[in-house]
């Protein structure tokens, strides 16, 4: 299998933090989007960030910025999507997505993510914790976009409904601190700690 692409989601409104990028908020002497990167570029064969809005705000950052495909901010899965298409392009046959607020990503993601889906013979992944699936860490096959495209224009939302009808394993991850997600100051204070 070749390597996966990697896609940042960072497409959500950051409603519970009172709007704008949460993946731009500091946290030690960088972003928290500074240490996504810097946990998830090694795992992959190329990474991009899915993002709405004005793609130039993200200059700086050195990755392609890919917008959602579908309007209204449907959630994670058209972020999903438009990694799809852009692995599509760049000839890759998955894509691995992780959050945008989640700092302390596994440094193992990708090559369990693999696993779990070469193990359960089916075409999806994603993360699961003690306090359950990860929904926004998965393995995507490039085959199911048009699917997803499908799926998402005719108004699902759930990642988990649409996974569970393609066949989806479980890559096991033994705590939750990896996946700790900043959605509110308070959780900024809390990744500061743990940090």
């Amino acid at each position: 299998m070749k390597a996966p692409v990697g896609v940042i989601l960072a497409g959500g409104r950051a409603t519970r933090m009172g709007g704008g990028d949460k993946g731009r908020l500091r946290l030690g002497r960088s972003t928290i989007l500074d240490h996504v990167i810097d946990r998830f570029s090694p795992q992959v064969a190329a990474l991009a960030l899915n993002a709405n809005g004005d793609a130039g705000r993200w200059s700086d950052v050195g990755l392609p910025v890919l917008p959602d495909g579908i309007d209204g901010f449907p959630g994670p899965l058209a972020g999903v999507l438009a990694g799809l298409d852009w692995a599509a392009e760049q000839g890759a046959d998955h894509v691995v997505s992780a959050a945008a607020d989640t700092p302390f990503l596994p440094p193992d993601l990708v090559p369990r993510l693999l696993l779990a889906a070469e193990e359960g013979a089916v075409p999806i992944a994603l993360a699961a914790s003690p306090s359950g699936r990860q929904p926004t860490f998965g393995l995507w096959p490039v085959a199911l976009r048009d699917d997803l495209r499908q799926a998402l224009t005719d108004g699902l939302r759930k990642v988990v409904i649409w996974t569970d009808r393609h066949g989806c394993a479980m890559a096991e991850f033994p705590d939750d601190t990896a996946f700790f997600n900043v959605n509110t100051p308070e959780d900024l204070a809390t990744a500061e700690t743990m940090a």
